[in-house]
């Protein structure tokens, strides 16, 4: 069974990702104003608790490296407030939908990677918690069920470019890295899969390069040139015919 990996923002979901996190912020900020939390105070604990994430060393999820590093500042009672930023992204977060943009192509990927016979997960760096991701996933006209898993900060113990986050992947579905392709737009995060043995493809719709790599490095392009490298590696022709496949929850 071949499957093909997807990140989400940039990739599936395009966006300037440091606009849609000033964004994202802004309304956050907007929201915790009324309940103590100080704006700029607020922020640099977000960012330190995405640290904390990012360094997990696969000892505890990554819900629980980013809350230990939030009670970590403002004390264990802060814990109790765990419900109301559930509701933030609920709620308020659903305005920074208008901070993407969308694509058709991307609905249709993942028709075609079906028709091909494989099965689709959506690699997503694990920072948000499953409220935001199955949000960000339906902004980019798609559903959560279509994917065979979908990374959150509550079911995965190591962030990107960790190439332990793309093992533990492959643990849970119990698949080799040759039988995986890593498709997404950040040079280092998404083709650090590679490491692994897995193929990427690198998407330059929305491109992120911060060590400005040599993309000639790794298959790369559009979507058009993405179809044509899947249905290279995926066995040809489209055959039409569905994967069998179980859906494993995001808490799995």
């Amino acid at each position: 069974m071949k499957t093909v990996l997807f990140d989400l923002d940039g990739t599936l979901l395009p966006m300037d990702q440091d606009a849609f996190v000033r964004g994202y912020f802004g309304y956050m900020v907007r929201m915790m104003a009324p309940h103590g939390y100080e704006g700029e105070k607020l922020i640099r604990t977000i960012w330190a608790g995405t640290a904390a994430m990012v360094g997990n060393d696969g000892s505890c999820s990554n819900e629980e490296a980013f809350w230990r590093c939030f009670a970590s500042v403002y004390g264990e009672e802060a814990r109790r407030d765990i419900p109301l930023f559930e509701e933030f992204y609920a709620t308020e977060f659903q305005k920074a939908r208008s901070l993407c943009g969308f694509t058709p192509k991307a609905a249709q990927t993942l028709q075609l990677v079906r028709a091909l016979g494989a099965d689709a997960v959506l690699a997503t760096n694990p920072l948000f918690p499953a409220v935001a991701t199955e949000s960000r996933i339906r902004w980019a006209g798609l559903e959560p069920e279509e994917f065979l898993l979908y990374t959150t900060y509550e079911n995965s113990s190591f962030c990107k470019p960790n190439p332990e986050y793309y093992r533990e992947i492959l643990s849970k579905l119990r698949r080799e890295p040759e039988d995986c392709i890593m498709v997404g737009n950040d040079a280092l995060e998404d083709m650090a899969a590679e490491t692994l043995g897995m193929k990427t493809f690198l998407l330059t719709d929305c491109l992120i390069n911060t060590k400005h790599a040599d993309i000639g490095a790794w298959p790369h392009g559009g979507y058009r040139e993405l179809h044509a490298f899947l249905r290279a590696e995926l066995g040809g022709a489209e055959t039409g015919k569905q994967s069998s496949r179980t859906i494993l929850c995001h808490g799995c």
